[in-house]
């Protein structure tokens, strides 16, 4: 599902003008997005958390050129869904 297609389904559940619908999508990914970069995580009690998990240093291979490399500790942004959003999925509701 594509944000354009969870637009027009709020719009559709709602009544809600899809513009109005996008702008605050838009602004509710932006300020997700926002208070990750400050190394908050998100919590949407019901539905997951947006947290970030952090990576460890680690050696690699660029078998290209057979040499080895260091690819540093790091955080990454990640989705831990809900107990009841995981029951829900794998109920198939």
């Amino acid at each position: 599902m594509t944000k354009a297609e969870i637009v027009s389904r709020i719009a559709q559940q709602t009544g809600i003008e899809k513009e109005v619908v996008m702008t605050v999508v838009e602004a509710f990914m932006e300020n997700v997005k926002d208070a990750m970069i400050a190394g908050n995580e998100v919590f949407l009690r019901g539905f997951g958390s947006f947290i970030i998990k952090q990576r460890a240093e680690k050696v690699a291979r660029n078998i290209s050129k057979n040499t080895t490399i260091v690819i540093p500790a790091h955080s990454i942004p990640a989705f831990k869904p809900a107990k009841v959003f995981l029951n829900a999925a794998k109920e198939g509701k």
